[in-house]
């Protein structure tokens, strides 16, 4: 835990002389979706609200932020966690994907679109496998879809999707293995680019189908395996 309240202490600066709950959550956030604060992990008012100089009742509003986005959860009597998620949750997470994303790249219009956030995306994964960082590599992973989804130029559903993006970042730090999990979208992702490339939307809308259905097999897998059917 000191390892991680040295890390918030650092983002103090961020806060500036505005602090905000919304601005405390981002942080928060952030580092719950680097892993800094796992899956159940209680989180600390006297801590953090120190780590990040800021009063007990903006610490408390920003943690009724977050867990209105369903990253955390207050337990009676016993503080407020990480949340862990339920296999049930990681379903619901990849059906919204699926209904999202997909409708995102049919609804592109005509090409060509702007693909440039989607090409870094995919370089950086690659350049994450090549030093052997496989988180890194879901990191790129997932910039690789919100990017997608910012092809669609609406605010309301990159709000959306950056909490559903959060949340799916629970699930992937339970992952024993990385690498088995994470290192097949690299390919996945070139090849989904290089037909957006090719102005193919309705092929790519139908690859992504298949590529969502097939990575919530992988994580529902995964998953149950480490975290146990009564999750």
């Amino acid at each position: 835990m000191a390892e991680q309240l040295t890390g918030l202490a650092g983002d103090r600066a961020l806060l500036g002389r505005t602090s905000t709950a919304e601005r405390v959550s981002d942080i928060l956030r952030s580092r719950i979706a680097e892993g800094y604060f796992p899956p159940g992990t209680r989180l600390s008012e006297d801590s953090i609200g120190g780590a990040l100089g800021v009063s007990r009742n903006t610490l408390r509003e920003s943690f009724r932020l977050l867990t209105h986005e369903r990253l955390l959860v207050h337990e009676l009597n016993r503080g407020v966690f990480v949340r862990v998620l339920t296999v049930e949750d990681v379903e619901d997470i990849y059906r919204t994907r699926s209904l999202v994303e997909c409708a995102v790249v049919r609804g592109l219009g005509e090409p060509p679109y702007r693909l440039g956030g989607l090409a870094e995306a995919v370089e950086a994964g690659r350049r994450s496998a090549g030093e052997g960082d496989w988180k890194g590599v879901g990191t790129a992973n997932i910039h690789f879809h919100r990017e997608l989804v910012a092809l669609a130029g609406s605010e309301r559903t990159d709000e959306l999707m950056r909490s559903v993006f959060a949340e799916l970042r629970l699930a992937f730090h339970v992952v024993d293995d990385p690498r088995r999990l994470h290192e097949p979208y690299i390919a996945k992702n070139a090849e989904l680019l290089k037909t957006l490339e090719n102005g193919e939307r309705e092929e790519a809308a139908h690859m992504l189908a298949v590529y969502l259905d097939n990575s919530l097999e992988r994580v529902v897998e995964v998953y149950l395996r480490r975290v146990g059917d009564d999750a």
